[in-house]
This record gives C-alpha cells, structure tokens and sequence, in this order.
C-alpha cells in the first residue's frame, strides 16, 4: 500500500455505554446492522479500507482487510496503531468510526484528498471524523489509552475540511432509536 491514502473504520471497542440486547455495532437498523452503515459509505468513497476489529467479530466483504486488535481493551489509541501499522507504506490513513452511520462518501473523499499532515472534517464548523493523519505523525500518536488523534491537534496544525453529513455517533440505545 505504497503511494496512497487508506482508510481505517475504527470497529474494535465494547461500546460499553450501550444498554441494547446486542452490542452496539451489531444492533439492527434500518434492515442492517449499524457498523454496516458506515462500512458501506467508506467503502463508496473509493479509498482502499480497512477495518480494525476487537471485542465482536463483524462480517466484513472480501475488499475490506480486517486489522485485528487483540489490545482493544486498552483503548482506542490501540486501534489507531493496529491501523497505521496495518496501513504499510501508505502516505496516509483516513480514520473514520464504527458507530457514525450517517457520514457520507464525499467526507472521507473529501478529507482524503488534503495534503495536510493532519486533516479533520467539520460539520457546520465542529471538528470531528474522520481525521486524515499523513505518515510523519504516526510515529506522534499515543500508544494505550482514550485519546486517539485529537491529542496531536494541540500542538500540531491542522487543517479544517468543511463536509457533508452528520457526525453523530451511537453510544446509548437512545441515540440509536433516534435514528431509527
């Protein structure tokens, strides 16, 4: 994967917060289950894709590559690694969530073709994924724990991509009957 921008669809958590019969990521909506929501718009976005996984097997198509994360349990910096690591020489990694169902192709197409070193799509003027880290920051992003790239956005320059669509997340079964 040399020369080229990847994705990475962050899959790996227990989504903990979720009070729902099922984990979040496998919870029917709309006739699908909700990580499947967001795999299929990164995958329309055309970019090469990848999908770390951890505490639930997901089904994935056979033009996915599934990163394995056995160290998911030490928070999602894990994940962040798995897939940087996973993305070889690639020029970029575009990181992207399981659990955001209603970003669309065009963002991820849309903060993938920056030539920032760290890119971040806004929703009327709100930072948030999926965040483009070219390859000079990998080595900068934390190893263990709950923060992911937004640490390196205190001391790092990052460039805003204004893009379509709607950033919310499923963390509680009241925000997936919202969508419902």
């Amino acid at each position: 994967m040399s020369n080229q921008v990847v994705a990475a669809l962050l899959a790996a958590g227990a989504g903990s917060r979720f009070s729902g019969p099922t984990h979040k990521l496998l919870a029917p909506v709309r006739g699908k289950s909700l990580y499947q929501w967001a795999l299929e718009s990164v995958r329309a976005s055309g970019l090469h894709v990848l999908v770390v996984t951890g505490d639930v097997e997901l089904e994935l198509p056979d033009d996915v590559v599934a990163v394995p994360n056995p160290e998911w349990r030490d928070g999602i910096a894990t994940s962040l690694q798995a897939a940087v690591h996973a993305a070889g020489e690639a020029e970029a990694v575009v990181i992207g969530l399981a659990d955001q169902p209603r970003i669309p192709p065009e963002a991820w197409r849309l903060v993938a073709a920056t030539d920032a070193p760290i890119a971040v799509a806004t929703y009327a003027g709100a930072r948030r994924n999926p965040v483009r880290l070219a390859r000079a920051v990998w080595p900068l992003l934390p190893r263990t724990g709950e923060q992911g790239a937004s640490v390196l956005f205190r001391d790092h320059p990052v460039v805003e991509v204004a893009c379509p669509g709607d950033p919310a997340d499923v963390d509680r079964l009241e925000d997936l009957e919202q969508w419902s």
